[in-house]
């Protein structure tokens, strides 16, 4: 398998969010929500991830090659909320999204960060198992009640030291 590797988000990779946030075996697995995004829409949406600088954003790659996002947010109380997709799924079960968390992880480590968590459909395996082997137990149960696209998710949070 080619390396992995993060690098920051720049503002040529709506090409990326584009195709994404427009596939929706992706979209299924993630908000749920269907509706069609306009260009406008992915263009705001993106620009607003661009702009925030209470999170950091990343593009993963493999090789050469652009298959993913990941970021870490500043959220109330010191804590963190991390997210994660592979885009490009012919990448997917490479463990490329194992390794991606983990880089997050070692980099929010040097910076101090120790309180990260996450949110997962309950019934996407996949996900949970990777992030179960990164180091994350689950919390709790969150429901959504405003949200039929996503009525409920599992809260994960990160156990520094635990694998």
């Amino acid at each position: 398998m080619a390396s992995v590797t993060l690098r920051k988000l720049k503002a040529s990779d709506l090409k990326y969010f584009s195709k994404w946030w427009r596939d929706k075996e992706l979209i299924r697995l993630t908000s749920g929500n269907l509706k069609k995004l306009s260009d406008l829409e992915a263009r705001r949406y993106f620009m607003s991830m661009l702009e925030n600088e209470k999170s950091w954003q990343y593009m993963i790659q493999s090789g050469r090659k652009t298959v993913g996002h990941i970021t870490l947010a500043a959220r109330k109380a010191g804590w963190y909320e991390t997210q994660i997709v592979i885009g490009e799924k012919k990448y997917w079960g490479r463990g490329i999204g194992s390794i991606a968390i983990k880089k997050l992880l070692a980099l929010a480590g040097k910076n101090k960060i120790s309180k990260i968590y996450l949110e997962v459909r309950p019934d996407n395996l996949r996900a949970v198992n990777t992030y179960k082997d990164c180091g994350f137990v689950a919390k709790k149960n969150k429901k959504y009640l405003n949200n039929k696209n996503l009525p409920k998710v599992l809260v994960m949070a990160w156990q520094k030291g635990r694998k």
